[in-house]
């Protein structure tokens, strides 16, 4: 077991972790009603219940426009008349129809309100038809600021692609833009000029050649989506498959690249069935073998749109080239088909309601690659692995944004989320009850929304040791816990420090070379028969801090 001192020679790292955190503590963020709009469970959504998307669309890459239109099925839990349909500016709805009757709207801002004619009985199946067209938002740094990619391949062939979290699908498709209620099933048509072809989310049922020069490529998604994982990715592909003989049979997997780079491609992605391997065995079945497994070439990094996985790694191990982790070990692996089809599992499969909560998906999907990595290079080169990452985490401001306004907390989710749950398997200490409880999270909560104390409260009651003291630390704080220590009177005295009120985790030592369990608490403890001369050190697994202090 490696062993080293997180010994701090300088206090002035600590007064800056307090600063921090006082500065984020006091730190308030100015939100405004569409912010509130497009984050909250308004009255105008909460009446009604997704049920199916029928979307219709467009892409003329001509001049950057996409028209269509998307039928939204829905059942009615209250009765009430105003719905609220998001579609982001500078698209616009043209007209709504209901009943073959076009009914009355209003925009505001980000927003448009439909005012039913038509009685809305509660337990009804109801059906609205939203059209709509214009020049989408562009992308300026997929797929972080992101929208509509618009750009050429080597051979000036139009190479176009969707990406959207955060910003919201309604960027580029009207529909209800909020995590917390996903579609049960969805048919997503896209017209596109006849030399190029689009890939998007399920199966494909049918291609269709028009007289205009076009064609239409229909998809069908028969599991439950959020609106993120919706894309399309338009260009001049050429494909190839394999069949992955997995947890639950048979699962497809076809891949769809750029003509240039097929034999690249045939090349690189054989990293899918290995990652396939290593997910399945600690996280359970891939989610969505009714739909496939699809990786497809895009303009820009990557995203993990579900059943559909984009991929802008350049063909190249690592990210980009580079070991994020400083290791050595990132190098043995693609980042981008790992870390996003790691979201399958984890973004797709359990979902976030609101995306405050986005550690959801990216703490443990971050984790996911040190996972990948001892599953085939062992245990000792994971923990490297993910102990590497840390020198990315920032402790900025909390890993758990503000609810409720569509905002995200701090890029720690990744780094810093991934260290959190490593140091929750030392404390669990048990490997096998560790991986049954990654696999019973995507068993319990499978094809669902969540929020985050649905996973604390999971966890807690699996673990069997109060957590909420943890997750507050590392979810909802800045600082590092400190393990403060002395040796005095042959005891050696000990406590946790920088850190929230009650926080209490055990912690591994070795003392003089021998490994030890401590259970510090905020309180001093202490240890008998122990030499004033002795060696303590904490075990690098832990995500904490020791200091030894003078008495």
């Amino acid at each position: 077991m490696r062993f080293f001192y997180l010994f701090i020679f300088i206090l002035l790292f600590v007064s800056k972790e307090l600063k921090a955190q006082q500065l984020s503590n006091e730190q308030e963020v100015q939100y405004n009603r569409q912010d509130s709009l497009r984050g909250s469970i308004t009255k105008e959504r909460a009446w009604w219940d997704l049920i199916q998307y029928r979307l219709a669309i467009k892409v003329n890459p001509a001049d950057s426009t996409i028209t269509g239109l998307n039928t939204i099925k829905y059942k009615v839990l209250q009765e009430y008349n105003v719905m609220q349909i998001d579609l982001q500016e500078p698209l616009v709805i043209n007209r709504i129809i209901q009943d073959n009757t076009e009914i009355k709207f209003e925009r505001e801002g980000n927003v448009y309100f439909v005012h039913l004619d038509v009685e809305q009985k509660k337990g009804a199946i109801k059906e609205i038809t939203v059209y709509y067209g214009g020049k989408p938002i562009v992308a300026k740094t997929p797929p972080w600021d992101g929208g509509i990619t618009w750009k050429k391949d080597s051979n000036n062939k139009p190479f176009i692609a969707s990406s959207c979290q955060g910003i919201g699908a309604s960027i580029w498709w009207p529909n209800k833009d909020h995590m917390y209620d996903e579609v049960e099933d969805m048919y997503i048509s896209v017209t596109v000029p006849e030399n190029l072809t689009d890939v998007s989310n399920g199966r494909l049922l049918s291609v269709k050649k028009h007289k205009d020069g076009t064609k239409t490529y229909n998809w069908y998604v028969s599991n439950p989506i959020n609106n993120y994982g919706v894309n399309i990715n338009i260009g001049d592909y050429v494909t190839f498959s394999e069949k992955y003989k997995g947890e639950n049979g048979i699962l497809d997997c076809s891949y769809y690249v750029l003509r240039d780079n097929l034999a690249k491609a045939k090349k690189q992605f054989k990293e899918v069935p290995r990652m396939l391997k290593a997910f399945e065995y600690w996280f359970g079945p891939y989610p969505f073998y009714k739909d496939g497994y699809k990786l497809v070439e895009v303009p820009y990094l990557g995203m993990e749109h579900q059943s559909s996985v984009t991929y802008g790694n350049g063909y190249k191990n690592g990210y980009l080239g580079t070991d994020l982790s400083g290791t050595g070990w990132g190098l043995k692996f693609d980042f981008i088909i790992v870390h996003e089809s790691g979201h399958e599992w984890f973004a797709n499969n359990i979902t976030y309601k609101d995306i405050a909560d986005m550690w959801i998906h990216e703490s443990f999907t971050n984790y996911s690659e040190s996972l990948f990595v001892e599953y085939y290079y062992g245990k000792e080169a994971g923990a490297e692995y993910v102990i590497g990452t840390r020198k990315g985490i920032k402790n900025d401001i909390p890993i758990i944004g503000h609810y409720n306004v569509n905002s995200k907390g701090s890029g720690d989710m990744y780094p810093k989320g991934g260290n959190m749950l490593h140091t929750l398997r030392q404390i669990v200490n048990n490997d096998a009850k560790w991986r049954a409880i990654l696999r019973g999270l995507n068993t319990t909560f499978y094809h669902q929304t969540v929020t985050s104390k649905q996973i604390e409260d999971y966890m807690t009651e699996k673990v069997g040791i109060d957590l909420n003291p943890f997750f507050n630390q590392y979810l909802r704080d800045t600082r590092i816990p400190t393990l403060e220590y002395y040796f005095q009177n042959n005891q050696l005295f000990y406590r946790w420090a920088n850190c929230v009120s009650d926080f209490k985790i055990p912690i591994k030592i070795s003392l003089n070379g021998v490994e030890k369990w401590l259970n510090p608490q905020t309180n001093w403890k202490s240890e008998e028969n122990i030499e004033e001369n002795s060696k303590l050190f904490v075990d690098a697994n832990f995500y904490v801090m020791a200091i030894p202090i003078r008495k």
